[in-house]
């Protein structure tokens, strides 16, 4: 379902995911699941682009560690710059949500 969102918005959804604290990828994925009652459900192939580019933009950091289960996993941790990002990526998804609702409110 991840292709079905706003460009940028699957960035926008992962720096606010990593608000909560370092996580890996599959915790990501499943936050959102969870969080959006299964209706975001995230392949391999969109979030881990997505957190390639908040790392080479500096907006995320990671770091190997191991997961609940043992096994070794990228943790993924949102930096000051991220937080910045996230605070303008929030006002520019809020403006679009607003110039959609005026166009369906006057259709």
């Amino acid at each position: 379902m991840a292709s079905e969102l706003m460009p940028g918005t699957l960035d926008l959804l992962v720096l606010k995911t990593l608000t909560r604290g370092p996580l890996h990828g599959y915790g990501i994925a499943q936050y959102l699941l969870a969080a959006s009652a299964q209706h975001l459900q995230v392949g391999e192939g969109s979030l881990y682009p997505a957190l390639q580019r908040l790392l080479v933009n500096g907006w995320a950091e990671a770091e190997w560690k191991a997961s609940e289960t043992g096994r070794r996993a990228r943790f993924y941790k949102l930096t000051s710059a991220g937080r910045r990002r996230l605070k303008e990526e929030e006002q520019e998804f809020d403006r679009m949500v607003d110039a959609i609702r005026m166009v369906l409110k006057t259709s």
